[in-house]
């Protein structure tokens, strides 16, 4: 029995958001547009020199559920938060946005993770994260129910760098197959996949129905000297992949077919999330019985409200902006 459309498997982190310069940057030997990982005496040093921010629950998978939920679909998420003050935030905020979370909290260790996110003038975001308690998750926090009953296990590609969360992964996707689901995986950030190049190359080709990456992160995953290179190479390894390009748009590769879907139009504010509500809407769109090219319809107006404010999480009422009740 289905009782998901969407289970989202990430690092369950509180972002926080914050207006930068660019020489705040290089003053923390920042790269542009990129995510470091860092321990917790740069946390504080780098927190400390932000200016006031916005904090909310975040994550690259988390966001993704939260706005599949805000298109109507039905959206679980597992990821681990320690039992404190940002763990409860994280808690609270995510269940609030109509997404059910049934991990339980880590008991003492490390704290709840934090993504300390920096917005330059011209809307580009550079993020630092501290772990803490995500690279605890394993496969101890998989829901066995929630993956056999979801359509589709969503997994958020930084979580690769544990590898007890590997073994997670690979451990949801059998369970996903054997109950004749569907899984999913985004690549999440370029630096990520050539970290764990070739475990990604692996999972993609033998464990994924679905892949989503952008230009950077597809031509890193095939060493491609091209995105038409990397884009053949992903149509011989998953049977559909959403690959999105900014400005040009999106290109959705399936087995026998390739469709081309414009950018939606937006002025660019802040570009978190704008990857997180792409896949929020493919899939809430395809969940829900669309065909691709309106699922591709539904991935960019999602993406185009998603940097149009400050923040990852949607602001306007995405599913009057796809044009369903």
């Amino acid at each position: 029995m289905t009782t998901l459309d969407i289970l989202g498997i990430g690092n369950a982190i509180v972002d926080v958001l914050a207006r930068a310069e660019e020489d705040m940057l290089v003053r923390h030997g920042m790269a542009k547009g990129g995510m470091a990982l860092i321990g917790t005496e740069q946390a504080e040093t780098i927190y400390a020199d932000m200016a006031p921010g916005v904090e909310s629950s975040g994550g690259s998978a988390a966001n993704t559920c939260a706005a599949a939920a805000a298109l109507g679909a039905k959206v679980g998420y597992l990821g681990k938060v320690a039992d404190d003050a940002l763990g409860q935030v994280f808690r609270h905020d995510i269940t609030a946005a109509g997404v059910h979370f049934p991990t339980a909290p880590l008991q003492g260790g490390a704290p709840t993770a934090r993504c300390l996110i920096l917005v330059t003038p011209d809307g580009q975001r550079t993020m630092n994260t501290y772990l803490g308690a995500c690279v605890t998750f394993g496969e101890q926090d998989l829901d066995a129910a929630a993956i056999a009953g979801a359509q589709v296990t969503y997994l958020e590609g930084y979580l690769f760098d544990p590898p007890a969360a590997q073994a997670a992964f690979r451990a949801a996707a059998r369970i996903a197959h054997a109950a004749g689901r569907k899984v999913a995986i985004t690549l999440s950030d370029p630096f990520c996949v050539e970290r764990h190049r070739d475990a990604f190359r692996a999972f993609v080709r033998d464990e994924a129905d679905i892949l989503f990456a952008n230009e950077a992160e597809i031509r890193a995953l095939y060493h491609a000297a091209s995105f038409e290179e990397a884009a053949a190479a992903a149509r011989e390894d998953v049977a559909l992949a959403a690959l999105t390009r900014s400005e040009l748009g999106s290109v959705i590769v399936a087995a026998a077919a390739t469709h081309q879907v414009a950018a939606a139009p937006a002025t660019v504010v802040d570009t978190t999330g704008a990857g997180d509500a792409y896949a929020a809407g493919f899939l809430a769109g395809l969940t829900s019985g669309r065909p691709l090219p309106e699922c591709g319809r539904w991935a960019s107006i999602a993406a185009a409200e998603a940097i149009s404010h400050f923040g990852a999480r949607p602001q306007a009422d995405l599913k009057a902006l796809v044009g369903v009740r």
